[in-house]
């Protein structure tokens, strides 16, 4: 998988530096991947669930919350939105046009 992009991941962990070791872990993991379905997503990350067109990840123990767009055919991983557990519950992030 290609993921777009690590730049946003970089850029959250800068500002919450107790998860730039699992971002860092979730990229190394995604860019080596080979998905073609959510199934084949959680038989590595059993907790990522599909939330409207994304697939959310739990980050360290649920504290935050990756949200991406997958295009299983592409190979593609489009980062959107990298949260912590309380704007992820805000819903604000459910707004966006893709959803």
């Amino acid at each position: 998988m290609h993921v777009i992009s690590y730049r946003s991941l970089r850029k959250f962990y800068e500002q919450h530096t107790d998860c730039q070791d699992p971002l860092d872990n979730w990229y190394k993991v995604a860019i080596k991947a080979d998905w073609s379905n959510l199934i084949e997503v959680q038989s590595v990350f059993p907790k990522a669930e599909a939330v409207g067109n994304f697939t959310v990840f739990n980050i360290k123990g649920n504290k935050y919350r990756l949200i991406v767009s997958i295009d299983y055919e592409k190979q593609l991983i489009y980062i959107k939105y990298v949260l912590t557990h309380a704007e992820y519950d805000k819903d604000d992030w459910k707004n966006d046009s893709y959803f």
